[in-house]
């Protein structure tokens, strides 16, 4: 847990006790800072009364007496509409701020690698930290991923935390500098909460505020949105001194990583090849692998330990994970795909694919994937994108009305047998938020694992959660 005791004699209101607000909360009573918090949930407040923590009572809330207001990353203090206490909180003029900021005031001395994008933040982030846990570093990873902030071992002088870092969070921070800041790519997504794209622009290039001289910046360049953003980085490395980094794809760019399925060129001329590594597939994970290379390298990692840290990377759940095989056929929960541009990477990656998708649709469905639909063999529809999924297959992908996971499962499976055509893939990508059937994409895809694993003749393939 980060020691927040310097910010003692100050008052905080956090609104939202999901994980990262939970996490704030111990952090601020442990170290002896009065706080007070709030979360919509009846059965959340109960919980957390139970548990000890002050609840603050909204219409009560003394703003003139607060310092700040830490609000969790999913509530929104601007769009769609602003909770109402953080409207309040605004209307007192009481600075509103994320869990990300406390940690670096806590820790000044650390150095902080953070990471954004609309896909491969978590792989990327996870990556970096087991490059840097792998040749010896202190590291410390979380943010949007596994820990909350605030949860993470305190480091000092020397420590190296790893953040995936969300629109949602990067337009709440106030104060945090990211040592390397990482913009991996953008397309469409969380238009709802940004307003539109300029909105979810703006809210991303926060990564890059606060940089100063010697600080780095890398940013991939494969999209028109990410090549303006890198355009005003390189008006600001020549005013400012800050290293900017380019990634992209199957083409050299001066001083950057140039990157293609399975192997990367740095800006040096270094080689390094990761084909065989199969927690690393498809050309979206060499982007992942050049911009982790390219922050451990500028962090000062030697070559050859970056290398091994690379090839010996474990994968994450839910990220194009193989969890299990029955005969040629390997079962990949892809969960974590819960947009169509997470899906095309998934889709570029294999071919013979017997593909599970559906849920909550996102704006366009699946459409978009339609240069993809060659490498399906068969398509298996679950929730409610069902209907417009269909329509949208219907004449380019043969496809099957399974309404749920287990039947949509069993049926690729059966399917993959049933056509012995050699090697195949039965792929989880859903293009589709989790919550019509599922509590989260983790809780689908522990359930597709689970699932997959139980089929006969089945080999478990990675870990063994």
């Amino acid at each position: 847990m980060i020691n927040l005791s310097d910010l003692r004699g100050s008052s905080y209101i956090v609104l939202g006790l999901a994980r990262s607000g939970l996490a704030t909360v111990r952090a601020l009573v442990a170290a002896g800072v009065d706080c007070a918090a709030w979360d919509d949930s009846a059965e959340t407040r109960k919980a957390a009364a139970d548990a000890g923590i002050r609840l603050a009572e909204p219409e009560r809330i003394e703003w003139s007496q607060v310092t700040a207001l830490v609000i969790s990353p999913g509530i929104p203090s601007h769009l769609p509409q602003p909770h109402a206490i953080a409207a309040a909180a605004r209307a007192a003029g009481t600075p509103i701020i994320c869990d990300i900021d406390l940690l670096a005031k806590a820790e000044p001395k650390a150095r902080f690698v953070a990471v954004t994008g609309t896909n491969g933040k978590s792989t990327t982030t996870a990556l970096i930290g087991h490059i840097l846990k792998s040749a010896g570093w202190p590291v410390q990873v979380g943010g949007n991923i596994g820990r909350g902030a605030l949860d993470l071992d305190p480091m000092g002088l020397g420590g190296v935390y790893v953040l995936e870092m969300s629109s949602y969070q990067l337009e709440l921070v106030q104060a945090f500098h990211a040592n390397v800041a990482i913009w991996l790519n953008i397309t469409p997504d969380h238009l709802d909460r940004h307003g539109d794209m300029a909105g979810y622009v703006a809210a991303k290039r926060h990564i890059f505020e606060r940089q100063v001289t010697r600080d780095c910046a890398i940013i991939g360049i494969d999209d028109k949105y990410s090549v303006d953003v890198y355009r005003d980085l390189t008006k600001r490395r020549l005013a400012e001194d800050i290293a900017v980094v380019p990634l992209a794809l199957k083409r050299v760019i001066a001083g950057g990583v140039n990157f293609e399925a399975g192997g990367l060129v740095d800006g040096e001329g270094y080689k390094v090849q990761f084909a065989d590594v199969s927690t690393l597939p498809g050309e979206h994970n060499a982007q992942n692998a050049a911009a982790a290379w390219a922050a451990v390298r500028w962090l000062g990692v030697a070559r050859d330990r970056a290398a091994a840290g690379l090839r010996s990377y474990p994968g994450l759940p839910h990220r194009q994970e193989q969890v299990a095989a029955v005969g040629d056929t390997v079962f990949v929960n892809d969960s974590k795909a819960t947009n169509a541009d997470a899906t095309a990477r998934a889709l570029s990656s294999y071919n013979d694919i017997y593909w599970i998708l559906g849920g909550q649709a996102k704006e366009g469905g699946v459409a978009s994937l339609a240069p993809h639909f060659k490498r399906v063999r068969h398509a298996f529809l679950i929730g409610e994108a069902t209907d417009l999924f269909a329509g949208q297959l219907d004449g380019k992908v043969a496809y099957s009305r399974c309404g749920d996971l287990q039947s949509a499962l069993n049926a690729a499976a059966a399917q993959a047998q049933k056509d012995a055509r050699g090697p195949a893939v039965v792929l989880l990508s859903p293009a589709c938020a989790s919550w019509d059937q599922w509590k989260s994409y983790e809780h689908r895809g522990d359930a597709f694992r689970e699932m997959a694993r139980a089929l006969p003749g089945a080999t478990v393939l990675g870990r063994a959660e």
